[in-house]
């Protein structure tokens, strides 16, 4: 058997180490792989403030049974809404019924958004004290169906197809594994096979002021003749003061 002299055990190493070192490397021409967080088009982390620019009476006030203008309920879904009664709601527990998914960014309140990870973020609300986590890739696996569902999300170059192109970029979210809920306080409802489709954009004024522009659209032929479309604008603040959490309401 023959040995080997150091000379010829350092060159074996460096060859070794180099082989291992263009293993690690990217492809040529290929840049290295960044997170979700890192190649984020657009900064949505801050707090943000709704602003109430349509369907007032709806957002504000809590409107009466029955009073489902704007839905294009299926007979089973309109039945669920003209026996819409808050105190039965408030019995049976089910206050934050109209706090889910498909419902909360149109909810009247604050939002915090932030990074839980490198392929995460996170939105709280201070309205109904909820939590919802948006997915990047193959993070995060769906659990037992819930209000906020399960969120998929991805960065996507231009505006989510409403007709305008976000200045940066755009957000894209699906949101699926949902529970039943409602669309307003007022019993409006979906049902639990629902798919949410949102795009988050960010657009700048020459004021300097930052808004967040959430396009929602809400898939359910269980409940909805028609998929309705909304548009909700939040405002940034330059400070985390307002926040004021609160529990879920029937009323």
């Amino acid at each position: 058997m023959k040995t080997l002299d150091v000379r010829s055990i350092a060159l074996l190493g460096a060859a070794c180490f180099a082989t291992l070192s263009a293993w690690a490397q990217p492809p040529p021409g290929r840049p290295p792989q960044r997170s979700p967080r890192e190649a984020a088009p657009l900064d949505l982390t801050g707090q943000w403030v709704s602003i109430v620019t349509e369907d007032w009476r709806f957002r504000m006030v809590t409107p009466p049974a029955g009073d489902v203008e704007g839905y294009t309920l299926t007979p089973a879904a309109a039945a669920i809404a003209n026996a819409w009664d808050p105190a039965k709601e408030e019995a049976a527990g089910t206050q934050c019924k109209s706090y889910g998914a498909p419902a909360i960014m149109r909810t009247p309140g604050r939002i915090r958004i932030s990074w839980q990870d490198d392929t995460t973020l996170k939105i709280e609300t201070d309205a109904g004290r909820q939590t919802r986590l948006l997915h990047f890739g193959s993070s995060g696996e769906p659990g037992a169906p819930s209000l906020q569902g399960f969120s998929r999300a991805e960065w996507q170059p231009h505006g989510g197809g409403f007709g305008r192109p976000a200045t940066n970029g755009t957000l894209k979210v699906t949101t699926t594994n949902l529970t039943e809920g409602y669309f307003r306080k007022n019993g409006v409802p979906y049902s639990a096979a629902a798919v949410l489709t949102e795009y988050f954009d960010v657009l700048g004024e020459p004021d300097g002021s930052q808004w967040l522009v959430v396009k929602s659209i809400v898939e359910d032929p269980a409940y909805l003749a028609v998929a309705p479309i909304t548009s909700s604008n939040f405002r940034k603040q330059t400070d985390r003061s307002g926040w004021d959490p609160q529990a879920c309401s029937a009323r």
